[in-house]
């Protein structure tokens, strides 16, 4: 298991927390452990006295790379707010890799978003960026991060569908497992995010032993 404090390793994960995009950020999870590196996540810590803009900027100094997904920043119906943290967060990434000196030089980002140019009209700046779409696919997102560590760090990987496969095995296998401990169904779908990553390192630790 990779240390946090290791920020050639840590990737920051900004994304949305709602029940809907659970199914997304857990195959963002696995894909990210699976290829050998450390999720980081404002989940991964709950301190009511700590700030959470305080503990964005400490991840983000922690990690070279960062996954910033504005697929929900856009609202769904009327009379509700833009959600706007995701694109904060991002443009906190941006700047802080831009106006410091040292091994942040060399941090990377991914940007996803659910349809191809949806933001375009949103945030104009982005427009010669490339941001990779999902369209809310777990399967899609997998082979978009695994792609972009092959480009970016990595000279090779499992190709998407064998990652896609491993995932399906493991939430197979950790439902099953949960299940024979005595959690039930809501146990499992509100199981802190940090325990949820200790049970993908293990499976992976475990099969690759084997």
């Amino acid at each position: 298991m990779n240390s946090n404090n290791d920020f050639s390793n840590n990737v920051f994960v900004n994304c949305p927390f709602d029940e809907q995009y659970i199914p997304l950020l857990k195959s963002i999870l696995f894909t990210i452990i699976y290829l050998g590196f450390t999720p980081r996540i404002a989940l991964e810590r709950s301190d009511s006295g700590e700030a959470r803009i305080n503990k964005i900027i400490d991840l983000i100094k922690a990690s070279k790379f960062s996954i910033h997904d504005l697929s929900r920043i856009k609202s769904s119906k009327k009379s509700e707010y833009f959600r706007l943290n995701m694109s904060f967060e991002l443009g906190v990434d941006i700047g802080y890799r831009i106006f410091k000196d040292g091994q942040t030089k060399n941090k990377k980002c991914l940007i996803l978003e659910k349809e191809k140019y949806q933001y375009q009209k949103a945030l104009s700046d982005l427009s010669s960026s490339d941001i990779k779409s999902h369209n809310n696919e777990p399967e899609e997102v997998i082979r978009q991060i695994r792609d972009w560590f092959v480009v970016n760090e990595l000279e090779s990987a499992d190709s998407g569908t064998i990652i896609w496969d491993s995932f399906n095995k493991f939430m197979a296998d950790f439902y099953l497992k949960r299940e024979k401990e005595g959690f039930q169904e809501k146990d499992i779908q509100r199981m802190p995010i940090p325990e949820f990553i200790r049970f993908i390192n293990e499976w992976i630790i475990e099969r690759r032993n084997n």
